[in-house]
């Protein structure tokens, strides 16, 4: 089975991270493929980086397509172009967050959501209330540092997130943590070990579920608003992007 990760942003050094993690518990039969796009922001930290960030996601659920990849990962907690990478895909897409906060509603009957900076929250609080999350969610909390912060060896970035999760569960009366980025993904099992409650991390748990659809034989469904797109022209510097027959 082939699994394609794929972080939305650019920066190398946080895919890296990501593919560790995926890696780690992948089945032994599992190809986990990390990767970029070579074209978008560094960092995804609101609605423009978002929008920005779905072409070059787009174009790698393309290539994955045509190198027979069985399902994807959307390695970034905004789940940018969701939806419309699962009209590309035969096999399924799962975005972090979505599995993540699923994840935690497993084993907790509440949790709260640590992510990086405040005005992100908005979009996690959107999030929660679309995949039917937003009972669980207890609280949704942010260190307000950079993303990148995560990738500066020594930062505070670290010491802040242990920090958050622990004002959580003293404070929010949560019994799971989700993680809300990607670049976040190093650190669940140290800081579960630490706070001594479930703290999740939505790409490993991406990676399983997805595994888990692959082997049940589920593909996206192509009925309704997930068939594949209506090909036609596009213009600009989109041209290269048009739908296909």
């Amino acid at each position: 089975m082939k699994i394609k990760v794929i972080n939305p942003n650019t920066t190398a050094s946080m895919t890296q991270k990501i593919a560790l993690a995926a890696k780690a518990v992948a089945s032994p039969d599992t190809e986990i493929i990390a990767c970029n796009p070579t074209m978008g922001p560094v960092s995804i930290e609101g609605h423009y980086d978002e929008a920005l960030s779905v072409v070059g996601l787009l174009e790698e659920i393309h290539q994955g397509e045509a190198t027979g990849v069985d399902g994807y990962v959307i390695a970034c907690f905004g789940d940018p172009g969701l939806l419309a990478a699962r009209e590309l895909a035969r096999g399924p897409v799962l975005g972090i967050a979505e599995a993540a906060m699923h994840a935690a509603s497993f084993v907790a009957t509440g949790f709260s959501i640590v992510t990086t900076l405040k005005r992100t929250r908005v979009i996690a609080q959107q999030l929660a209330e679309n995949y039917g999350m937003s009972r669980f969610c207890r609280n949704i909390r942010a260190i307000d540092l950079p993303v990148l912060e995560l990738e500066i060896v020594g930062s505070l970035a670290r010491k802040a997130i242990i920090q958050e999760c622990k004002s959580a569960l003293a404070e929010d009366d949560c019994g799971a943590i989700v993680l809300g980025c990607g670049g976040m993904a190093d650190l669940s099992a140290e800081i579960s070990g630490e706070i001594g409650i479930p703290v999740i991390d939505g790409v490993t748990a991406a990676v399983k579920f997805v595994e888990a659809l692959v082997s049940l034989g589920l593909r996206t469904s192509k009925v309704g608003d997930l068939a594949y797109p209506i090909p036609k022209p596009y213009t600009g510097m989109l041209a290269p992007f048009a739908p296909k027959q």
